[in-house]
């Protein structure tokens, strides 16, 4: 088959099938087409987003109409960048491209169907912000600040303060190291998901699992009371605390110093995750439930109250030391400090006093109400 002397693009030539199948389109000159657009109502700019349907796709080039402004063409680099796209489509499909270019010398529009696919996917990622649309996608990285979703083919953020309370990294000391481990453990699930930021110029994509049920949060929130006394399940144990599921998709925390009247330095050791509990609401604040478990207990101190006073000598527990003395308990629940200036030194504190043996102590200070006592030790000194 010969080929006719019809320059196209770059000086490449077409078949007769090919110069056929374009009929009068070969004959557009950019004088025209300047003309043409120049007289529509509404003539379209580069960075625009135009329809068209595809008039032949062959030897590197595809051609599209565009009327009333003549034909739009994705050759070169553009054809390249969407090879795996213009694979699939066939002449006659309508395709979305985007205007790259009025200033092609043979007098066609050049198109970008890469860039077209990109505005398009941004434009349904704030369609899915507006419309509050949820997605199922799994974890691709992480990193010390968050995990690394995809979706649409665009690597999205999602910050770790944006993770729900089962999936946050609960480490106490917020040492970054632990964090990442922690996150690194997602890795490969899948989160439900909602899109809450996109900066398409600067390709960022910003996800929220929370704000996937933050409506429904709110309006599940909105039936608790501060007081209120409910049944719950341990659902997590760290250094600070529990955290107890009251519902489904509601979760609080029991602060480690609401566990228990009495001194508990590793809440591990009460509780198991699973273990039913009994909790009454405390705090709600800003979504949040703050929980206690010891305010469902008798006070010991108001029974306390009752039988003790300043200057009483007492047999008392050590429990604890610190950095101020060591802490007596002289009964369950209710303890009070040897400070460490009643022995003069942190050496002859602990030269006198051992850990959960029995002494005895006179009270210096004692107050119920404000739940608090000093005690100095009344025994011999080594």
């Amino acid at each position: 088959m010969t080929e006719d002397t019809n320059p196209l693009v770059g000086g490449t030539l077409m078949t007769s099938d090919e110069a056929k199948a374009l009929g009068e389109v070969s004959q557009v000159n950019e004088k025209l087409m300047t003309r043409l657009i120049a007289a529509s109502k509404n003539p379209p700019s580069v960075g625009d987003l135009v329809d068209g349907k595809v008039i032949l796709s062959s030897r590197g080039r595809v051609f599209v109409d565009l009327p009333p402004f003549g034909t739009g063409i994705i050759y070169g680099r553009e054809y390249i960048n969407a090879r795996d796209i213009i694979k699939k489509i066939n002449p006659g499909d309508t395709i979305a491209a985007k205007i790259v270019d009025f200033e092609n010398p043979d007098g066609y529009i050049e198109l970008s169907l890469k860039e077209a696919r990109q505005a398009l996917i941004w434009n349904e990622a704030e369609t899915a912000i507006r419309e509050k649309k949820v997605f199922e996608l799994p974890v691709k990285e992480a990193n010390k600040g968050g995990l690394i979703l995809e979706w649409q083919g665009i690597a999205g953020f999602l910050p770790a303060s944006q993770l729900k309370a089962e999936h946050y990294p609960r480490v106490p000391d917020g040492d970054k190291d632990k964090i990442f481990e922690e996150l690194r453990k997602l890795i490969g699930e899948k989160l439900f998901v909602a899109i809450i930021s996109v900066i398409p110029k600067e390709g960022k994509l910003i996800f929220s699992e929370k704000s996937t049920t933050e409506k429904e949060r709110e309006k599940i929130i909105g039936k608790y009371n501060v007081g209120d006394e409910l049944p719950g399940e341990v659902t997590g144990l760290v250094d600070f605390g529990v955290f107890v599921k009251i519902e489904d998709t509601l979760e609080g925390l029991v602060h480690i110093s609401e566990i228990d009247w009495a001194l508990v330095e590793d809440p591990r050791k009460l509780y198991k995750v699973g273990d039913k509990v009994k909790v009454k609401i405390i705090e709600i604040k800003e979504n949040k439930i703050s929980l206690s478990i010891k305010a469902l207990k008798l006070n010991p101190w108001i029974e306390a109250g009752t039988k003790y006073k300043k200057d009483d000598v007492v047999k008392g527990v050590v429990i604890k030391f610190n950095k101020h003395g060591a802490l007596a308990s002289i009964e369950e629940g209710v303890s009070g400090l040897v400070h460490i200036s009643d022995f003069g030194s942190e050496d002859k504190l602990r030269r006198n006093l051992e850990l959960g043996k029995t002494y005895t102590f006179k009270i210096t200070i004692f107050d119920a109400k404000e739940q608090k006592m000093a005690l100095s030790f009344a025994g011999e000194k080594k």
